[in-house]
């Protein structure tokens, strides 16, 4: 009796954190599914913009021409980051600007595409709009719904409810795991109620665990937003720029130098004296999964090598969370992981779509029926 009204109990706590969950399951997952080509689609939907020429040579100051226009337009910014040091002679480049107005409610990215040749600004914009790039937009919608910081700690709450959603479904739906996994599950077409109490369990069990990682990754990433000093620091204005005194293609390529096996991801830029001029990327033959834990570190002041940081050579603990990121997005592995990654973002809209169909149908049927059929 007592196992039976456990079951009652967890069964109904399933379908409340799927209802308080569904627009949200759908909403996340969508934007993730479409972010897993981030990139490629930026390219195809601005593929004329953001073609440049590469018949001259690339100014031996390209960088530094950039950093200098930016930080001449905004003059109190929080960072520059170069988000596209891997592209070819023929892409324009992406730099993603940190600002602070501060303002708990906006979450303060913008993004600028150069010429490198020419020094021509291609596009400039804030992420709260959609335009210069709507995949910008979307990118922060994902992590923070455009409502700030209040939105990042929402995204990582429904993270953690949703992975409470899947683990309650796993277990009130145990009986059905064998059954799904060996093809012995099928959907019984009677009606919309047998099919959509059918799909929920079978898309459920096969995007468990990958569902459940994502979960998991999404909530990891956004526990910035529970941090007091993190809301306290969103409330400060950020000071004038403090420029970088020697050139950055100099400290670039210096960096390189140093660590010659890097493949670069991203450069950081920095316009207040505390930051560090950085670059990140992969180690060549380095498994992606492991992620862009590899960094060197200059003085923006001096030139002079702070640090080599190797991934490799770092605690367990923080190569396990350096692996967070390329398994929360899938680019870690080549089309066919992308392609599974959009598939199981539309699990959670389709998990969600279905739990409220037989929650629906529960309204007029006792709910002790409902449970027990679970495990049908």
């Amino acid at each position: 009796m007592k196992k039976n009204s456990f079951h009652r109990s967890l069964f109904k706590l399933h379908s409340w954190l799927g209802l308080f969950t569904g627009i949200f399951l759908i909403l996340l997952g969508l934007s993730g599914s479409v972010l897993v080509f981030r990139t490629e689609l930026d390219h195809f939907f601005n593929r004329d913009l953001l073609h440049v020429s590469s018949e001259n040579p690339l100014p031996n100051d390209a960088l530094k021409r950039c950093y200098d226009q930016i930080t001449s337009r905004y003059p109190n910014l929080d960072g520059i980051a170069w988000v596209n040091p891997d592209g070819g002679p023929d892409e324009a480049y992406n730099f993603r600007m940190y600002f602070n107005d501060t303002r708990l409610m906006t979450y303060d990215l913008a993004l600028i595409s150069f010429n490198p040749y020419t020094g021509a600004i291609l596009r400039e914009g804030p992420a709260t709009r959609s335009t210069p790039s709507f995949i910008e937009w979307l990118f922060q919608f994902h992590f923070s719904f455009q409502l700030g910081m209040p939105g990042a700690a929402l995204t990582a709450i429904f993270g953690i409810t949703m992975l409470f959603s899947l683990l309650t479904g796993a277990v009130v739906y145990r009986k059905m795991l064998w059954k799904v996994v060996t093809f012995k599950a099928k959907i019984n077409r009677k009606n919309w109620r047998t099919i959509s109490s059918d799909l929920h369990r079978i898309i459920g069990v096969w995007s468990l665990v990958l569902n459940a990682v994502i979960f998991f990754t999404g909530f990891w990433m956004n526990l910035f937003a529970f941090k007091p000093k993190t809301w306290q620091n969103e409330r400060v204005a950020t000071k004038s720029n403090t420029h970088i005194a020697i050139s950055p293609d100099e400290m670039y390529a210096k960096a390189l130098a140093a660590m010659p096996d890097l493949e670069p991801t991203s450069v950081y830029l920095p316009t207040q004296p505390e930051r560090r001029f950085e670059v990140r990327g992969y180690t060549k033959g380095q498994l992606k999964l492991w992620g862009i834990g590899n960094a060197v570190r200059m003085d923006q002041q001096t030139g002079d090598l702070i640090e080599i940081s190797r991934l490799s050579e770092k605690p367990l603990g923080e190569r396990v969370e350096a692996t967070f990121f390329p398994l929360h997005v899938g680019n870690f592995g080549g089309l066919a992981v992308k392609m599974l990654y959009v598939l199981i973002g539309l699990t959670p809209g389709l998990l969600a779509i279905t739990g409220f169909l037989l929650w629906w149908r529960g309204v007029k049927k006792p709910q002790t029926r409902l449970g027990d059929r679970a495990n049908r």
